[in-house]
């Protein structure tokens, strides 16, 4: 018994590092910080109601996180069944035979001198016990791996929330930014109604010719076709937001405005080796190392000599009718053995050999998904920077251009412009305006994708 203690002090394997990655201590320009946005809530970090509640409709509904989940469901039964490696295996048999040997074998030849009959009946009920002691901690280290990989569909489950929740959000703001450029190509509409009219008066004067009223109206069909281009892509979008929440196809009401949403200033973003230990599809990168790292163990354990111990009881007879006839009937048989593999064809040197290469791409993985990590969130900060100025100058370039065209339109009244600049001034106007938009949306995707790539968004 000592020496079996003895052995089960013995682990193949080792025990997980962390290895070491290349981290810088700070994102880029911005300083760290102890707090970081990815700590907040969702729901505290998006405030809008109707975006609350399409990401809600969303984490109940999504077929994409629902297979997630289904995915932590089947790990965790494979941790229930390696934690029930340690336990014996039991087997229960019942059997009953009849043997009609030949009249001319020794066993018939018996049978006809002793009056047995012409047939021999046998009949058995026992339960078999068969008992694995881990010498070598091979089963601690499967279970070491299951356990692993159950916290990687874990953590791979969030990260699907957090791509969900990022998806919802950024898709929500595309949608109020078409709403936007939507209005502002039906107030150009109506101006380049009012420039047509006015640019005819001016015809019916003898001051311009027809040639101007139709660049006019040209200018107009323009601004008109963005109309239901417009409304195509926010059909299309309604469409895509209701997919991912899981329903169908369907208009999404709603009351905000582009302009409602603001990003703020500082954003703290807190440390890299922070964002290495919440962001959850680094975790799941870890932790399949982790469990590629246990599964070396076992491997390694494969190799070397089992200790099993078995053990049978029941009741046996030669006649059915003596079967339960105690204690006569009961039988019972305990063994110990221990086995060595000797050659098994290079199967088991394979085994870890692979799981070695295994785990070397399971580092590999780790320090490219925390390579990763760190650029999104660069790429993020760069965005949000150099988006702020965009906004400024996009403001200014809206502001310029919107009293261009008012000083046009007055000039051509007063014939000291041509139809030409108003018509080249409106058109800019427009360009403008709807370059404003899609510059306001794309600060607030910045603003979720530095949330996403944070780790926000599973809390």
């Amino acid at each position: 018994m000592s020496l079996v203690v003895g052995l089960a002090a013995c682990r193949v394997g080792r025990n997980y590092e962390r290895p070491p990655v290349a981290l810088p201590s700070q994102f880029g320009n911005v300083a760290p910080s102890d707090s970081s946005i990815a700590e907040m809530e969702w729901k505290r970090f998006f405030s809008d109601a109707t975006l609350q509640q399409l990401i809600d409709k969303a984490l109940t509904g999504n077929y994409d996180l629902q297979l997630a989940v289904k995915r932590v469901e089947a790990s965790q039964a494979y941790l229930k069944q390696a934690k029930a490696a340690w336990l014996p295996a039991f087997n229960a048999t019942a059997t009953a035979n009849t043997n009609f040997p030949s009249k001319n074998s020794f066993t018939g030849m018996n049978l006809s001198n002793f009056n047995f009959g012409d047939h021999i009946e046998d009949y058995n009920l026992g339960v078999g016990m068969s008992w694995e002691i881990d010498v070598w901690g091979k089963i601690r280290r499967q279970r070491e791996a299951a356990q692993a990989t159950l916290l990687q569909s874990y953590e791979g489950q969030r990260a699907v929330q957090t791509g969900l929740v990022a998806a919802i959000a950024s898709s929500y703001f595309n949608l109020l930014m078409l709403d936007n450029q939507l209005a502002i190509a039906k107030r150009n509409v109506e101006l380049s109604d009012t420039i047509v009219q006015m640019i005819r008066l001016q015809k019916t004067a003898g001051e311009v010719t027809e040639l101007a009223v139709q660049q006019a109206i040209s200018q107009k069909q323009t601004a008109a076709l963005l109309v239901p281009q417009l409304e195509q892509g926010i059909g299309i979008q309604e469409n895509a937001i209701r997919i991912l929440t899981g329903e169908l196809p369907a208009p999404i009401s709603r009351t905000s405005r582009l302009h409602d949403f603001q990003v703020a200033d500082s954003l703290p973003t807190g440390i890299p080796a922070a964002m290495v230990s919440r962001r959850p599809d680094v975790r799941a990168a870890e932790m399949g190392l982790v469990a590629a790292n246990a599964r070396v163990g076992a491997a390694q354990g494969n190799m070397y000599p089992s200790l099993n111990i078995t053990a049978n009881g029941g009741v046996n007879a030669f006649k059915a009718s003596n079967w339960f006839t105690l204690p006569a009937s009961l039988f019972g048989t305990v063994a110990g053995s221990i086995t060595q593999p000797i050659f098994q064809r290079r199967a088991l040197k394979t085994q870890l050999e692979v799981a070695k290469i295994e785990r070397e791409q399971s580092v590999i993985s780790f320090r490219q998904a925390t390579l990763n990590a760190v650029g999104e969130v660069s790429d993020a900060l760069i965005k949000l920077d150099k988006l702020k100025t965009q906004q400024q100058i996009a403001g200014e370039q809206v502001a310029t251009t919107q009293l261009a065209v008012q000083q046009a339109q007055m000039l051509f009244r007063s014939g000291m412009a041509t139809y030409l600049e108003v018509i080249t001034a409106q058109s800019r106007a427009l360009q403008a305006e709807l370059g404003q938009a899609d510059v306001d949306r794309q600060r607030l995707s910045a603003m979720v994708d530095l949330y996403r790539s944070l780790g926000g968004g599973w809390k």
